[in-house]
Formats: structure tokens, C-alpha cells, sequence
């Protein structure tokens, strides 16, 4: 094989690889030189010249021409008699440079240069998509599904770049098919031995606020600020923003007429519910905000021990806490704040609905109590509680905590 036809041979990884050919090239006399030490020991006296254009290559060996008989080093000098059957003019103490064919490294050798190129060409490769990954943290990136696994969504980008899309980084409502077209952003690029591992994610709070960025031009031209983003995802998700320009509602700037801004970006998010609020320093109003759309009375908070109890009339407390306690604890994530819900029942309610307590008594029970006929909270404490054992199929101990939880937000 000739030396261009192996340059040749070698560029095949070029169109594999999306390697340019000066790279290829740089890449090519390294592992010349690796082969050339293997043969010769070293390779300070050789000379590599790559044509990158034409596509070929030479290998020249100087040596220093020393009398017949007087070689000590037969890498770095050659005889006299040698030094002629190359020039027929050459003399004692000048140099000679000659060409090195493929043929006298041997046909292994090439066979492992062949190896030895791979191996460096993915090396190369896997730096260079380890770097350019690595900028593109944190940004949206959009892939198309290759295929399925149970734990793990394989995509592919237009350039043939596998990443992975795990089980715990889809939205629960997630749902793709073979061709789909996936957008979330690279989480993170991790090496899993030589070769990276580009992580996407739908689920990560960053992932909404680039969508955010790219719905509503105001946050691109810093008029209007995203202060926080706390998600439940595929649920619910709470926003804080900032505006640097009185004249435009940053809330009513991101909500868009009739929702229209937001509504893409909870379709892209399966639906998931998002509240914008207006971000504030007050801790005491950013907490009223953040529990929209409940109105709360009053907030007594610790900075220190950073824990709240808010207090809102009975009727707000559901409204507050939220379908399966989402809305408590989001506002909790975007205010940092542990908060306890605290009713302020009006003195001239006779009654308080059983389905009230539903945040500290399990719905179960009320049933078995509703089943009865029992649906206020007087209804029940004016039973006993043996009464009660008697007409429903609940523990001594179950009531016991429903008289306790009663009589606690109740009575007092």
C-alpha cells in the first residue's frame, strides 16, 4: 500500500468522525512517530512531511555518513558504501536523508497504526464533544428519540451525538415515540470511562426558566427579572419575578393576554400548572404571594429558625395547602420558609365543615364519619367517642386524634 492510499484509508474517519483533515493530519504523524519509535528506538532523527491537500505523506531518516566499518550506531550513522547506493557523490561526515517506505516498517506495524489511529481519532472525538458539551450546560437542546429503553430515552442531534435522557428526568406525563422530537436542556456531561455522557433533563427548574426566555422577550432584554423557579413537575410550578421598568407588569408581562405566553410553555411542560408571582424582599408579603391563591390574614415568621405560621380563615386553608399539599410546599421551596397553616375561625360561624381538616385528618376518615351522617366538626365532638367506635369501623386511637385535632383548631 502506498503512502497516500494509507492517508487515504485513514481519512475515512474524517466523515465518521466530523474530524477536519489538519486535525487528521496532526493526529496521523503522531502515530507515525509512535510506530517509528516502536521500530527504532526513538524518532528524533525523523522527519514527517503531511500534505493535507494532496492527501499523502513522507517519512524521512537522517543519518551522518562515517567510513565503512566505522558505523558504532546504525541509527543515527551510516556507511560510506551505504550512504553511495543512496548518492553516488556523498562523503564522509555529511548527512543523508532517506526515505522511509511502509514496507520497512512492516505490514503489522501499519496494521497497528491502523488501531493505534482509531484509538486517537476517538480520543479526539470524545474531547472534543466532552468541551462542547460542557459550554451548552444549563441551555436548551432539543434531539430527536433513537429509541427506548424502561429507564432511559436514547436521543440523537443532528450531528449523530447520543444523549441520554433518564426515567427520573422526564416530566411523569412524559411520553415518546421513535422519531418524536424531545426539548429540555444538557444537565450535565459525564465521562463514563473514556467516552462522555450528555445528560438532558425536563424536569430540572432550570429547563422552565429558559423556556421563560424564550417566550417572553422582556426577560431577554433585562426588563423583566426571573428571581426564582420552583417546580413539582408535570404539577405545578411557582415563579418569582422582578421588573426594572415601571411601566410594564412583569406578571401580567409573562402571563401574556388571556394566558397566551404561558400557554406554551405548559403545554411543553404536560400541563404543568405554573402561578407568576410578583417577587418582593418583604418576607412577609412574598409569603401572602407565594401562597396564591389563598388570602392570608396574618404571617408570624423566624428568620432565624426560617419558619412560618400564616393564618387564613377556615375556607382559605384548602385553597392554601393545595391538591396533595402542592401548593404549601412550593411555597415553602420559593420563599425557603417552612410554614405551618394556622385557622382563624370566625366567631360568628356556628360550624366548620369536616373536609376543612382534610390537610391534618385522612379523607378516609372522614368518610366513615360522613357515612353516619357526620360532616362538621361539631357534629363529631358531640359524640363519644365509644358512640362513635360503636357506629363506624374506626380505631379508639383514630378518633382519639380527630377529637384531639378537633378540639385543638376548634374549640380554641
Amino acid at each position: 500500500m502506498e503512502n497516500s492510499g494509507l492517508v487515504e484509508s485513514f481519512s475515512e474517519f474524517q466523515e465518521l468522525k466530523y474530524i477536519d483533515r489538519v486535525t487528521l493530519m496532526a493526529i496521523l504523524e503522531d502515530v507515525f512517530r509512535n510506530a517509528l519509535k516502536k521500530k527504532y528506538g526513538d524518532d528524533d532523527n525523523f522527519d514527517i512531511i503531511i500534505n493535507p491537500d494532496k492527501g499523502d505523506f513522507q517519512v524521512f531518516r537522517s543519518r551522518v555518513v562515517v567510513n565503512d566499518g566505522e558505523v558504532e550506531d546504525d541509527k543515527y550513522e551510516i556507511s560510506l558504501s551505504e550512504a553511495r547506493k543512496i548518492e553516488s557523490d556523498f562523503e564522509v561526515g555529511e548527512e543523508v536523508s532517506e526515505e522511509v517506505k511502509l514496507e520497512d516498517i512492516g505490514r503489522r506495524a501499519v496494521l497497528a497504526l491502523r488501531q493505534y489511529l482509531n484509538s486517537k481519532v476517538t480520543e479526539h472525538d470524545n474531547a472534543t464533544l466532552y468541551k462542547q458539551f460542557k459550554e451548552v450546560i444549563g441551555e436548551i437542546y432539543v434531539a430527536e428519540v433513537h429509541h427506548i429503553r424502561p429507564k432511559v430515552v436514547i436521543l440523537m442531534d443532528d450531528e449523530g451525538n447520543e444523549i441520554v435522557l433518564p426515567k427520573e428526568k422526564q416530566i411523569p406525563s412524559d411520553f415518546f415515540r421513535k422519531g418524536d422530537t424531545v426539548k429540555g436542556i444538557i444537565e450535565a456531561v459525564e465521562l463514563k470511562g473514556a467516552k462522555p455522557q450528555i445528560i438532558m433533563s425536563r424536569t430540572s427548574n432550570r429547563f422552565l426558566e429558559r423556556l421563560l426566555e424564550q417566550e417572553i422577550p422582556e426577560i431577554g432584554e433585562d426588563k423583566i427579572y426571573v428571581k426564582r423557579v420552583v417546580r413539582i413537575p408535570g404539577e405545578k410550578a411557582k415563579i418569582a419575578v422582578e421588573g426594572s421598568d415601571d411601566r410594564i407588569d412583569p406578571v401580567g408581562a409573562c402571563v401574556g393576554m388571556k394566558g397566551s405566553r404561558i400557554h406554551g410553555i405548559v403545554r411543553e411542560l404536560g400541563n404543568e400548572n405554573i402561578d407568576v408571582i410578583h417577587y418582593t424582599t418583604n418576607t412577609d408579603l412574598f409569603i401572602k404571594r407565594a401562597l396564591a391563591p389563598a388570602k392570608v390574614n396574618k404571617v408570624v415568621f423566624d428568620e432565624e429558625t426560617k419558619k412560618a405560621n400564616v393564618y387564613l380563615d377556615t375556607e382559605e386553608v384548602s385553597r392554601a395547602i393545595g391538591k396533595g399539599g402542592q401548593n404549601i410546599k412550593l411555597a415553602g421551596m420559593l420563599t425557603g420558609f417552612d410554614i405551618d397553616v394556622m385557622r382563624e375561625l370566625n366567631p360568628e360561624d356556628d360550624d366548620v365543615e369536616l373536609r376543612e381538616f382534610s390537610d391534618e385528618i385522612d379523607m378516609w376518615v372522614i368518610e366513615e364519619f360522613a357515612k353516619i351522617g357526620l360532616d362538621t366538626a361539631k357534629s363529631v365532638l358531640n359524640l363519644s367517642v365509644e358512640e362513635l367506635i360503636k357506629r363506624t369501623d374506626l380505631e379508639e386511637e383514630t378518633i382519639q386524634d380527630v377529637f384531639r385535632i378537633l378540639r385543638e383548631e376548634f374549640e380554641d
